[in-house]
């Protein structure tokens, strides 16, 4: 189980933010949430900040995973899930 999101708006921000909420919240197992598209979220959510500023725990952002091809993506996933 893994989270894919690609830049987009507010509805996959929407899906994002639920997925995040209901882990932190210990509502459903963690798993890898894989951002595609580095530039885009970082300039977009400043995560740093958001665990600078005490609102999310280092826990929460070691979750998301930054990556710019399919194969990097999968390899996020095959290793999580210790996969062939």
């Amino acid at each position: 189980r893994a989270i894919l999101a690609y830049p987009g708006g507010f509805g996959s921000f929407d899906e994002l933010f639920e997925a995040l909420t209901l882990m932190q919240t210990k509502k459903v197992d963690r798993f890898p949430i894989i951002l595609v598209g580095r530039d885009f979220w970082c300039e977009t959510i400043n995560f740093q900040n958001m665990l600078d500023q005490g609102v999310i725990d280092q826990a929460d952002l070691d979750l998301i995973h930054f990556v710019e091809t399919a194969p990097e993506a999968w390899e996020v996933i095959r290793n999580r899930y210790q996969l062939g």
